[in-house]
């Protein structure tokens, strides 16, 4: 069975950092391009960041760019989310999610990951 598992998320202050992780499990997500989404309360789910699988390809959000960078080590079958600078906009579940389409391109497009984690809240207080 194919799960992914964020972790990392929490309460900060405006202005801090966290840093999230999604270990994914029950196969190898090496090969895939992976990406983080967030869904804040009473809003739909957007794109946050993805990153290709070999790690030279990344996106991000206008709203997180220059601020939140997106990493993997294949190696350890891990994928990072490192946010500084936070806003309480940013407050939301954050998600991780895998796309298995080949090639070293990304997308933004939610319909495109066919694996998700459960999430992982951060709150961010002014």
């Amino acid at each position: 069975q194919v799960q992914l598992v964020e972790s990392g998320g929490g309460l900060v202050q405006a202005g801090g950092s966290l840093r999230l992780s999604c270990a994914p499990s029950g196969r190898t997500f090496s090969t895939y391009a992976m990406g983080w989404f967030r869904q804040a309360p009473g809003k739909e789910r957007v794109f946050v960041s993805a990153i290709n699988w070999r790690g030279g390809n990344t996106a991000y959000a206008d709203s997180v760019k220059g601020r939140f960078t997106i990493s993997r080590d294949n190696a350890k079958n891990l994928v990072y989310l490192q946010m500084e600078s936070l806003k309480p906009e940013d407050t939301a579940v954050y998600y991780c999610a895998a796309d298995s389409s080949p090639g070293t391109s990304i997308t933004r497009l939610i319909r495109a990951y066919e694996y998700w984690g459960q999430g992982t809240q951060v709150t961010v207080s002014s």
